[in-house]
């Protein structure tokens, strides 16, 4: 959603270290390196990539994103019909069933998204307070929704994995804490083991209503830290795939027959956030002159080898309402010296908090150091461990940090309300504060007119990106790498896995 924040234990980086040698699994078996372990298998207590990206298949939602990333398309829900007032949503659930042989039904539904809105452990209560009420309907296939107001991305917000289905029956008996450890399923694969720190073992769901469009018969995403470590094991064939391909191995991956590197489109945007509340960073004058200072087309060019792409605005490039025009500030760190210097803020001083053992978050540092230099500002870096730099944000205990989101769900009010419209997390802990936007922000959710709406939108990034909310950065995409007898491992947009039509031989 967002930024995702990984907390490594020691345990977890040391089973990646020692990932052994000779590891043979069924042909059927798909074995997946990532960095970090998951977190939790309750949908609504975590707002981590990794945790998203196993749920896609672990549980299904009444309404999915396709694989373009751009579309939505029934999942849970076969069909659903909205009132003219547009405040009622009616929703026909197919004929389906948990992984206990359980049928999925109207009040499970209502139940989850009842849930997401009101549970005190909910990470996304806010995105659900539109929800007025949610009820079984004339059977126990029809699902009631009724809204408080008008809500453009009211059925997006339904594809989000936070908003998977769960089985009421299953909670009320096991117990929130229980249910996360052994989840009952409702997409195509069940949670068979987890060890912590090491792995999760998936296997197939024969109750899964679109089984017969599973071919694997299980899924392993193994927990292996180092770049470097998990790329050795794909080559070695002790892994199947590995996701996060550092922009250093992209060349010699593909020079391997062995291996197939796939760069799938994203919605990751990396980015400059800005503490607003510190100082002379309070005045845009100096923002902007922070934004002249730095050559993102170098960035692009060293840091992703090309890879990536400059970006020009939050939403980013493809995605609704994505503003191709977008303002961009040229390069020129001597005009940024003196615009600093006719601000009051000359020989400037800033302290960068980087996460520690990133490759890329580290590369970027330095030159981003090197380039503020040219413009007369020294930025000091501290390296901090991953798991410390969030909680370094939310106290403002920083002045500059490079951070990147990807989407959760297609519409863009998620995001924008995250980083400019609301105050409860101080717009993503940059403490930006413009009231026109936010203004804005609640308005276009409400905007039912798709054109009216995409004004607003044009009207946000051009506002945001005036003030400098922060320092947009470059765009780049999705890259893993598979061995060769893996069919059709692809990653959509937001970052979904469709491992439900993927082929090991």
């Amino acid at each position: 959603m967002k930024n995702k924040w990984m907390k490594m234990s020691v345990a977890a980086v040391m089973a990646g270290l020692s990932f052994g040698a000779g590891i043979a699994e069924a042909a059927g078996v798909l074995t997946i390196g990532r960095r970090e372990d998951s977190t939790t298998f309750d949908p609504i207590k975590t707002a981590q990539n990794i945790d998203f990206w196993v749920f896609s298949n672990v549980y299904d939602v009444l309404i999915r994103v396709d694989k373009s990333g751009k579309e939505l398309e029934p999942g849970l829900a076969e069909s659903w019909t909205v009132s003219e007032d547009g405040l009622t949503y009616t929703f026909k659930l197919r004929d389906a069933k948990f992984s206990d042989g359980s049928p999925i039904t109207a009040d499970d539904a209502a139940y989850s998204l009842l849930r997401i809105r009101d549970d005190e452990g909910s990470l996304w209560s806010d995105s659900y307070q539109v929800i007025d009420t949610a009820t079984q309907g004339e059977d126990a296939r029809t699902l009631v929704v009724k809204l408080k107001t008008l809500s453009a991305p009211f059925l997006a917000s339904l594809a989000m994995p936070g908003a998977s289905i769960l089985s009421k029956a299953g909670l009320e008996s096991m117990g929130a804490d229980a249910y996360a450890e052994t989840p009952i399923a409702s997409g195509a694969f069940t949670l068979k083991e987890w060890r912590r720190g090491d792995r999760v073992i998936l296997e197939k769901n024969p109750n899964f209503w679109e089984a017969s469009r599973v071919s694997l018969d299980g899924v392993e995403w193994i927990s292996v830290p180092d770049d470097n470590t998990r790329m050795l094991n794909v080559q070695a064939g002790q892994l199947d795939a590995a996701l996060f391909v550092p922009f250093s191995r992209v060349a010699e991956l593909k020079k391997d027959p062995e291996l197939v590197v796939t760069q799938d489109t994203s919605t990751r945007e990396d980015h400059l956030l800005i503490n607003h509340e510190h100082g002379p960073l309070a005045k845009k004058e100096v923002r902007e002159a922070l934004d002249m200072a730095i050559d993102k087309q170098a960035i692009v060019d060293t840091v992703t080898f090309g890879l990536g792409e400059v970006a020009n605005s939050y939403i980013p490039k493809g995605a609704l309402y994505h503003d191709d025009n977008a303002l961009q500030r040229p390069y020129d760190p001597e005009k940024a010296k003196q615009m600093l210097a006719d601000a009051g803020a000359a020989d400037l001083t800033l302290n960068y908090v980087v996460n520690a053992g990133n490759e890329v978050d580290e590369q970027i540092a330095v030159l981003l150091q090197q380039q503020l230099a040219k413009a007369g500002v020294t930025a000091n870096l501290q390296k901090v461990d991953p798991s410390q730099s969030w909680d370094m944000l939310i106290a403002g205990d920083y002045d500059l940090s490079v951070m990147y989101w990807t989407y959760d769900v297609i519409d863009p009010d998620q995001k924008t309300t995250f980083v400019l419209g609301h105050d409860s997390n101080m717009n993503y802990m940059t403490r930006y504060q413009n009231e026109k936007v936010k203004e804005l922000v609640a308005d276009a959710r409400i905007e039912m007119d798709p054109a009216k709406r995409e004004a607003m939108y044009m009207e946000i990034q051009k506002t945001a990106k005036s003030d400098v909310h922060w320092i947009d950065l470059y765009y780049s995409p999705f890259i893993n790498v598979t061995r060769k007898n893996v069919q059709n491992f692809y990653q959509n947009p937001l970052g979904r896995f469709f491992l439900e039509d993927t082929v090991k031989n």
